[in-house]
């Protein structure tokens, strides 16, 4: 039974069996259909941004479209894929474990109509107060007479996204509660695919081509909620919207979503202190950390959000069958997964910053200057990637026993440890402290969060973790001696052409990964050990 602390007691009677592996079908395979769906996403947001510029360039309309878009995209990681998510998946697996399928068909409905309601409300005041929504979020355009009123004429037709996506997440938890990872992990695709068609085929036939973005925005937001209504059908969960805010339900995931809203805004005040900052220091700062920023999302969105995308309603579900040893399991199997992808993509990023970058922006008005100094600010990222990715699986111990507040508050105290590292770094380091306090930070978030799950005896190791990081050290080992021997000195990279580059990264990637599989395979690591039945 749960303890008052939210700790879970297993309901064995007095000496439990010994932990077996969690048993929620294909956890490996889940993580691995939404780390390849998430990776075609990112792909094409890069191809999207490529289209972006090709078109638009980097003038005053492209600047306005940017603005309207950051607005009700940043409302969508505050709201609806942060809190809410974290809020409506424990709740909901708790009603599929212990209620009556009709009993759960009232829970969506009942969230379906106030969720929808508030944000219908929200949606129409946004699209009256645009001018002052862009003055707040883009002060610098008061008094231009090209950028305030385009990005406020924009803002009127992307915002309303924000209402499609939040129900567009909110289908998406319930498929992922019912163990539908492939189609929410796919929607993100057709988001890119609409830009990208708005900006080919519909931005020529408008006065203004630049609104062609907004369109698309608006449009991919309909396409995105519409595409997954036959899969709810299938699951006989299609919402029928009734607007009861006494439903006890709704009631748990409002108060849930509270600490979870302020744990979410976090990161925000995070990247917000480290623009302001950036923009302080001499020219480019804010963008070597952007494109170094790229880079090191890549893996943690691949490999971390997938990950902990799939384990959260695993351990919810079970969370409400009292199960405290596959919930320890479930734990245990993510965290091995994390260390198995984390560790070897950090040492990449590390060894291979410059090449990389080089590889993906070198083009155009970036300098060889502007390669060295990224490469420089990717190298202290990849400093914390393995810690960004344990925080996306050691907080779902604690989101799926609905317990926000302590996340919360570990997340304040990074914030505060962030801006303390900022201070201190900043002036010595530049923009590479940013990057170093980013990664001190998320270490000092991850730690605290494994230092809370251990003292509630949530998490309790499995057996062979000796072996298993002995392993993971010799393989790693492997893959430096490879890349070090493949790679080059920057200048080499400076000097090639584009496709130039492209090849031999693409041979230095087959090959690192090839000899770190073929390590770990020679020392016995098989892809049935992370199965995850």
């Amino acid at each position: 039974m749960p303890t008052e602390s939210g700790q879970l007691q297993s309901t064995s009677p007095a000496t439990p069996p010994s932990p077996q592996p969690p048993r929620a079908p294909g956890l490996l395979r889940s993580s691995g259909i939404v780390g390849v769906m998430t990776m075609l996403s990112r792909v094409l947001g890069l191809v999207r941004d490529m289209v972006i510029a090709r078109y638009f360039g980097a003038g005053a309309a492209a600047d306005a479209f940017f603005v309207a878009f950051k607005i009700p995209n940043f409302l969508r990681r505050l709201f609806a894929e942060g809190a809410f998510a974290q809020a409506f998946v424990p709740v909901l697996s708790s009603y599929r474990e212990k209620q009556s399928h009709s009993e759960v068909q009232q829970l969506v409905n009942a969230v379906a109509g106030s969720l929808g309601l508030v944000l219908l409300g929200v949606t129409l005041v946004a699209m009256l107060g645009a001018p002052v929504l862009t003055a707040v979020f883009a002060p610098g355009f008061l008094g231009d007479e090209v950028r305030f009123p385009l990005a406020s004429d924009m803002l009127r037709i992307t915002f309303p996204y924000l209402l499609l996506v939040s129900l567009t997440a909110f289908a998406g938890a319930i498929l992922n509660s019912y163990d539908r990872y492939a189609v929410p992990a796919f929607t993100p695709v057709l988001l890119n695919l609409s830009m990208i068609g708005a900006a080919i085929f519909l931005a020529p036939l408008m006065q203004t081509p630049v609104m062609a973005l907004a369109w698309g925005v608006l449009i991919a937001g309909a396409l995105q909620l519409f595409f997954q209504i036959p899969f709810l059908m299938r699951l006989n969960l299609l919402p029928r919207p009734r607007v009861d805010y006494r439903h006890e339900g709704v009631i748990r995931i409002m108060k849930l979503m509270a600490p979870a809203l302020f744990g979410v805004s976090v990161s925000q005040i995070n990247l917000l202190l480290d623009t302001v900052l950036a923009s302080f220091l001499q020219t480019g700062s804010v963008s070597w950390l952007y494109y170094s920023d790229r880079l090191a999302e890549l893996p943690l969105g691949v490999f971390g959000i997938a990950i902990a995308t799939v384990i959260l309603p695993n351990l919810s579900r079970k969370h409400a069958a009292n199960n405290a040893d596959q919930f320890a399991a479930t734990l245990d199997w993510a965290v091995r997964a994390v260390l198995l992808i984390g560790l070897p993509a950090a040492l990449a990023l590390a060894l291979l910053a410059e090449p990389l970058v080089a590889t993906l922006f070198h083009y155009g008005e970036v300098t060889d200057r502007d390669v060295m100094m990224a490469g420089m600010s990717l190298r202290a990222y990849s400093a914390g990637l393995l810690a960004f990715m344990l925080i996306k699986v050691l907080a779902p111990g604690f989101f799926a026993r609905e317990d926000m507040r302590t996340p919360v508050k570990i997340g304040i105290i990074a914030m505060v440890a962030n801006m303390v590292f900022n201070l201190a770094l900043v002036f010595p380091l530049a923009h590479v402290g940013l990057a170093l306090a980013t990664s001190l930070s998320a270490w000092l978030n991850a730690g605290l969060l494994y230092r809370g799950l251990r003292r509630d005896g949530v998490w309790r190791g499995q057996s062979g973790w000796g072996r298993f990081l002995l392993q993971l050290a010799l393989a790693n080992g492997v893959l430096a001696l490879v890349i070090l021997s493949l790679s080059g000195d920057v200048s080499h990279w400076l000097g090639l052409t584009g496709w130039q580059r492209a090849g031999e990264m693409a041979v230095l990637v087959a090959a690192g990964v090839g000899a770190y599989f073929a390590a770990l395979a020679a020392m016995g690591v098989r892809v049935r050990h992370f199965r995850g039945r």
